[in-house]
């Protein structure tokens, strides 16, 4: 057994809409026990040599299954992650789902206020991020790491360098959202699985939240956000401008 695919970021881009819609494909294998295995950003599982029986253990492959993956959005963020998992399987195929940076970190606080670890307002937590993250050093801060997990260029730009462009589909959220049955043809595509397979419709997204981001705070985050969006155009070859020409 080997798994062939990773749905591997970014966290709140829609990872967990793309699992409930993958998971119900006849040819696709997931994971029985939970959606998110974080195997490969976990420290103690590559403290000597990784036992990746364990790994296998959450899946339950059937006759009818082509391919098996999972979807842990941290992979794409996590430093070691990409090349624990190139070490694991040079082929890995990476399924990224991509979310304006500014919803997304606005997003991942609301999830952390409702899960009780984040007690600051959104704006004091923007204020103090690189204060409160210094705490993890060195390694990344898996909670209040809300504006630098927005910061996809460099983290898109190592996969395609370890894995090659080929083996990575980057999706929009907009996408998923807007025309999620293309969508997902081209991830069936990607994947190499049967193509005429249609989901049940299902309604998996985020509502929106009760408080707004001030406009200010909202502004002065495309500011921080804007040339990285640049890069990422240019790496994707795709249009952008949404994300950093709102008003």
């Amino acid at each position: 057994m080997q798994v062939n695919f990773v749905i591997g970021g970014t966290q709140k881009g829609g990872t967990s809409a793309l699992d409930s819609f993958l998971r119900q494909h006849p040819e696709i294998c997931l994971p029985e026990s939970r959606k998110e295995l974080h195997y490969f950003d976990r420290d103690e599982n590559f403290d000597g040599q990784p036992n990746y029986k364990k790994y296998h253990e959450n899946f339950r492959q059937s006759a009818t299954h082509r391919i098996i993956g999972e979807a842990t959005p941290i992979y794409m963020y996590w430093n070691p992650a990409p090349y624990r998992i190139w070490s694991y399987n040079p082929q890995m195929k990476w399924v990224l789902t991509l979310r304006n940076p500014v919803e997304r970190a606005f997003s991942a606080w609301n999830m952390e206020t409702k899960r009780g670890a984040e007690k600051l307002t959104f704006a004091e937590a923007v204020e103090r991020e690189a204060e409160r993250c210094r705490e993890a050093l060195p390694k990344q801060h898996r909670i209040f790491s809300y504006i630098d997990r927005g910061f996809y260029a460099q983290q898109v730009r190592r996969l395609f360098n370890i894995f090659g462009k080929e083996n990575c589909l980057v999706l929009l959220n907009e996408d998923l959202r807007n025309d999620h049955a293309k969508t997902l043809r081209s991830v069936f595509a990607f994947l190499h699985v049967d193509l005429s397979f249609v989901p049940a419709e299902a309604d998996v997204f985020e509502h929106d939240y009760d408080d707004k981001i001030d406009i200010d705070l909202h502004s002065r985050l495309i500011d921080i956000f804007h040339f990285d969006i640049k890069e990422l155009e240019r790496l994707l070859e795709r249009d952008l401008s949404a994300w950093y020409s709102w008003k």
